[in-house]
């Protein structure tokens, strides 16, 4: 068995460096303190079901469950119902978004 030292022979691009740096890298962030920082402001909430609901959060508990107030849902980006006040166990979330108070189109917030 012989083994080669150079391995430019058998990959002909391996003198070259992939780039895998994103143009646009999202920090991380810890969710409480996230959280936190959107009660009393317009946010979405997507669960995992698809789903989507447009508030107020008004709350935010230890296990992440959260409250939002003038709720309303969209399901496939049409506007089903009016809700009024609700709670979404944490467990069913895929993720929550600030979004500006202007922006009617469910813009995030930067």
């Amino acid at each position: 068995m012989v083994m080669r030292a150079h391995l430019s022979e058998d990959f002909p691009f391996s003198g070259t460096k992939p780039d895998f740096t994103m143009a646009a890298v999202a920090t991380p962030l810890n969710p409480k303190p996230f959280l936190n920082a959107l009660t009393g402001k317009s946010v979405i909430i997507k669960l995992k079901w698809g789903m989507e609901y447009r508030g107020f959060l008004v709350s935010v508990d230890g296990y992440m469950n959260v409250q939002l107030a003038n709720t309303e849902e969209f399901i496939e980006g049409n506007l089903t119902a009016n809700l009024g006040e609700v709670l979404i166990r944490c467990n069913n979330v895929l993720y929550i978004r600030g979004v500006d108070e202007d922006g009617e189109d469910g813009e995030m917030k930067e």
